[in-house]
């Protein structure tokens, strides 16, 4: 149980961050160059990574309650 915690810890984290960071700088990139538009992208950022992080858990969580190893093996 501790190495699927922290499996999708790490996973969660380095997704939403990805996701999250390349939101984050494409939308700032856009609003510096004056396309307001670039705030679609900037204030969606955070709960969007945090909505990646909530979809690794919940199919972790499924794949627990079926009995299987939450790497797929």
């Amino acid at each position: 149980m501790r190495e699927e915690i922290l499996l999708l810890g790490l996973s969660a984290g380095v997704l939403g961050a990805l996701v999250g960071g390349l939101m984050l700088a494409v939308g700032l990139g856009m609003v510096t160059q004056n396309a307001h538009a670039g705030w679609v992208l900037v204030l969606p950022a955070g709960p969007i990574a945090g909505a990646v992080g909530y979809a690794l858990a919940k199919r972790t969580a499924k794949r627990l309650a079926a009995g299987e190893s939450p790497r797929g093996r």
